[in-house]
């Protein structure tokens, strides 16, 4: 294909946000149209790559490559396969809603869906860049606009939350950095070529220590218990449409990283590190959800969840990890499952978001003990609440069993004990969410909220795409799975598992 599709869908939102920078600020409707139609663009883009991916086909596709820095080895290049593929749909289903999600941002609108559209581009990136060098560098422009982004637009603590998440992920970053570098000069290449540096073999004892730098990178991004702190602040801080994207898709930038870099790359180092990744994983599902549960504010308690959804990929990727030749059936299971949950968790977290987003516009509060009686008071609102609840606490037909089920299923002949716990985390997540509807959509409704409207035409645009997708991927997985297994058996056969 000689049209450049992955680089006009990365910098199609950078065009818009260079545009915006020339439109009055006063013209702010034109401001916001821009912004959306950059957003549609590049998702109508990934849409028409979709159409024309290569179903079962292993390997790069959409190819891209021009010598950038020829002294150093440095290249700008860009592909795909099935994994990224499913990235590139979710993030560009968030951004066009986070985009009409952002409709009512008033204050400093300009700056605003530049910072947006800058963000945009850096979340494709990472998605698409096949150099390090590259990779780094979209990996690094997404910190500059999420920082400004919640430090402005934010809650009355948005200083605070932005601080954290710039400090965690920065240093989270240079180590990766640190990490990048030891492979680029072990390997003597001289490329920073991921798929080249992938087919090196390097040291088993050096592979462990680099695969620490990298994990500690990409545990942040996930993130991972102990690294998680940064998360409930900033979600809570953050706009509506920010904290969709960000639970939507920056959360699945650091395990994207785990499947494209980590693993492939450093596969004996991945087979020593699996009980570590079990445990993690663990602790992710059955702590956050037991965090969750004893969260007062509705946003907070979403926030929460993500960490416990998180826990599914880490626990589906040290089964693969940790398979072996004998239990190849239950490696591909379980990193099906992993990569599945990534794209299942962005529609229903995105979802839960928005939700919480409407109710917070009409009452000033998430406190969950001033919100009761909301299905007599919103009931459109509150049927979607109650749907993206079931759909994140796994309820069978829907995305999120999928990738839960095949996760518990590939990892029980590796992982026994580990996936026996793991299930008081689907009780628990259950729990949560059913005290929440509970408190909020069922009860004695507040007569403040009696004359407040329900959710409006635009807040609906933004909720039936992600009912329909969630609906869609939960009957037939096929379509989803059929798209990423060459790519994850060729990651299980690296790993040793086949």
């Amino acid at each position: 294909m000689s049209l450049p599709i992955l680089t006009l869908i990365v910098f199609v939102p950078l065009l818009g946000s260079l545009l915006i920078m020339f439109v009055p600020r006063e013209k702010d409707k034109a401001i916001k149209q821009i912004a959306l139609v950059a957003t549609l663009v590049s998702a109508a883009l990934v849409a028409y790559l979709w159409t024309q991916f290569r179903y079962g086909v292993a390997g790069m596709q959409f190819t891209e490559r021009a010598s950038w820095i020829p002294s150093l080895g440095v290249q700008y290049l860009m592909g795909i396969d099935g994994i990224s593929l499913s990235l590139l749909i979710l993030t560009g289903l968030l951004t066009v809603l986070a985009a009409l999600a952002s409709w009512n941002i008033n204050h400093r609108s300009k700056e605003y869906f530049a910072l947006f559209l800058l963000l945009t581009t850096g979340m494709y990136g990472v998605f698409v860049a096949l150099d390090y060098v590259l990779f780094y560098v979209f990996w690094e422009l997404v910190l500059v606009p999420m920082f400004f982004l919640i430090g402005i637009w934010g809650g009355p603590r948005r200083e605070y939350a932005a601080m954290k998440f710039f400090i965690y992920t920065l240093t989270g970053s240079v180590l990766m950095l640190v990490g990048i570098l030891a492979i680029y000069f072990q390997s003597g290449l001289g490329t920073f070529d991921m798929l080249a540096l992938a087919q090196h073999h390097y040291p088993v004892t050096w592979q462990w220590w680099i695969f620490l730098l990298l994990f500690l990178g990409f545990a942040v991004k996930v993130p991972v218990f102990p690294f998680h702190t940064w998360l409930p602040d900033a979600h809570v801080e953050a706009p509506t449409a920010i904290s969709v994207l960000l639970a939507g898709v920056l959360l699945k930038m650091g395990t994207y990283a785990f499947f494209r870099i980590a693993l492939p790359t450093l596969p004996d180092a991945a087979r020593a590190w699996a009980p570590i990744f079990a445990v993690l994983g663990l602790i992710n599902i059955v702590y956050g959800a037991l965090v969750a549960m004893a969260q007062q504010d509705l946003k907070k308690m979403v926030a929460y969840s993500s960490i416990n959804h998180m826990g599914y990929v880490m626990l589906g990727l040290a089964a693969a990890m940790a398979a072996g030749p004998g239990n190849a059936l239950a490696a591909k299971l379980a990193i099906t499952g992993a990569a599945y949950q990534m794209f299942a968790h962005g529609l229903s977290s995105g979802m839960l978001f928005l939700m919480v987003g409407v109710v917070y516009d009409r009452t000033h509060t998430r406190d969950m003990n001033k919100l009761s009686g909301l299905y007599l008071t919103f009931p459109v609102w509150a049927t979607f609440m109650a749907f993206g609840a079931f759909a994140s606490l796994g309820l069978p037909g829907l995305s999120g069993f999928v990738a839960e089920f095949f996760v518990l299923l590939g990892a029980f002949p590796i992982f026994k004990v580990f996936v026996i716990l793991a299930t008081a985390g689907l009780v628990f997540t259950a729990a949560f969410y059913l005290m929440m509807m509970r408190r909020v959509l069922m009860g004695q409704k507040k007569p403040e909220y009696d004359k407040m409207p329900d959710a409006n035409p635009r807040e609906l645009t933004t909720l039936v795409p992600l009912t329909i997708m969630i609906i869609i991927f939960g009957v037939a997985p096929s379509i989803l799975v059929n798209m990423m297994n060459p790519a994850l058996v060729q990651l299980v056969a690296k790993l040793g598992g086949m």
